[in-house]
């Protein structure tokens, strides 16, 4: 009896595993919008996956398993944000712009907004107009504007605008009304209007253009050509770089940040390997250490028609290994 029991929880856990590891990774995306970290996220699916197998024997199939595991993801996501402050980009802070010559300011103890690599999250569906909106759903922009909004305004969001869940089946994960939830939809759309930019001024790096203005940046950064560098940015684009407080607004205040602050002090002292992150272009940027290059920041780029608008040039290298990228370049 012993043994019959064994390979029936057996068989329902492969069960579960076959049934609910396709969603891993739109999961993964999911916590990451409403955490601002990739850890975080993966912590959390995690926790999510391992919640949902200790009841999958109660799941009755009244919704599909991905509504399920969706509920048991936001809910676990709302318990973790009761003990997490928001994640901020420098921007977020509520500074002022600084000029390139002022002193850096770190803050390491800030729990800053990290960047989620495109291959944990990219949605396998075929169709394009899917691919594009799951791109746009993990945009750079819409998630620090998501953590200006409580938890609950930042689940509902989500879900309403994003997963497209009824009000009805949103209210059942918050265990609130309809009503509630029509408004707190309200409250989230106003205030994220009033922090995130239209999606339209955002192009993807696909056609010629914007796939020669990329290699340009390579170039211009790899040779630490400044008047190049001041060349891709347009009039009013922005740069920051967590841990760094500042953030420099401006084509010629962005070129004088890097001729004054990178420890780079010309050709051959940076390489620059591409990867992509929430939809963008970004890459890994290593600095050069005798006979080797090593990491030193992980810029995520942000394209117009007319240049480069946005760069958050993200400075824990620990998430080099969250991109695939290596520990170490050779000369």
């Amino acid at each position: 009896m012993l043994v019959t029991m064994t390979m029936t929880e057996r068989r329902a856990d492969e069960d579960f595993l076959r049934q609910a590891d396709p969603f891993r990774r739109e999961l993964l995306a999911h916590c990451y919008r409403m955490l601002g970290s990739v850890h975080d996220a993966e912590d959390l699916v995690q926790e999510t996956y391992l919640r949902a197998w200790k009841s999958y024997d109660r799941f009755e199939g009244r919704s599909s398993l991905r509504t399920w595991l969706y509920r048991i993801a936001t809910r676990v996501c709302l318990t973790a944000l009761e003990s997490r402050g928001k994640r901020p980009l420098p921007t977020g802070l509520g500074a002022p712009g600084s000029d390139a010559g002022d002193e850096l300011v770190q803050q390491t103890e800030v729990p800053w907004l990290e960047p989620v690599p495109d291959a944990l999250v990219n949605s396998e569906q075929a169709d394009p107009a899917a691919i594009v909106a799951s791109r746009e759903s993990i945009r750079l922009a819409l998630i620090a504007a998501l953590q200006h909004l409580p938890p609950r305004q930042r689940a509902v969001l989500v879900l309403r605008d994003v997963l497209q869940w009824r009000a009805a089946e949103v209210a059942e994960v918050l265990d609130t009304t309809t009503t509630a939830v029509n408004s707190i939809l309200q409250r989230a759309r106003a205030q994220l209007d009033e922090v995130t930019p239209q999606q339209d001024e955002v192009v993807e790096p696909s056609d010629a253009a914007q796939r020669e203005l990329l290699d340009r940046y390579v170039s211009a950064f790899e040779r630490k050509d400044i008047a190049a560098i001041v060349e891709l940015f347009t009039k009013d684009a922005v740069w920051e770089m967590p841990p760094f407080t500042g953030w420099y607004q401006g084509a010629e205040n962005i070129g004088r940040l890097i001729d004054l602050q990178c420890p780079a002090k010309g050709p051959g002292d940076m390489r620059l390997i591409p990867t992509s992150a929430n939809g963008q272009p970004a890459f890994g940027l290593y600095l050069r250490d005798g006979e080797v290059y090593r990491p030193f920041n992980l810029p995520v780029l942000t394209l117009s028609e007319s240049g480069v608008t946005h760069v958050a040039s993200f400075f824990d290298t620990d998430l080099f290994a969250k991109f695939g990228l290596p520990e170490v370049l050779p000369r």
